[in-house]
């Protein structure tokens, strides 16, 4: 198992929290939660040496977004591919949008 952390800064501070995904068969899950400052992705990965790749594709999703919401985002991945977790992190993020449209 390997496991690290990536952090950018966030613009914007959010309330909300979402699930979405699941662990197993080759999927991966994302938990939203909301953050003090920064955003930031905490990744366990049952693929050993796949940091690279992981912070790679951060980088091009995140690094020079000026809109970021101050949230954690825990995930959990069981071999997912990196469209897999593009899709899982915008799914998560658009729960968030939709919470906040329904109670703001």
């Amino acid at each position: 198992m390997e496991h690290f952390t990536c952090s950018y800064p966030a613009s914007q501070r959010r309330q909300g929290r979402a699930l979405v995904g699941c662990v197993g068969s080759g999927d991966l899950e994302v938990l939203l939660e909301p953050a003090m400052a920064d955003f930031t992705l905490k990744v366990t990965t049952s693929v050993n040496g796949s940091e690279p790749r992981w912070r790679a594709l951060f980088d091009r999703l995140f690094a020079t977004r000026e809109d970021l919401p101050a949230l954690t985002l825990d995930i959990h991945d069981f071999g997912a591919t990196p469209g897999v977790v593009r899709l899982r992190l915008e799914q998560g993020l658009e729960t968030l949008d939709l919470e906040d449209s329904t109670h703001g």
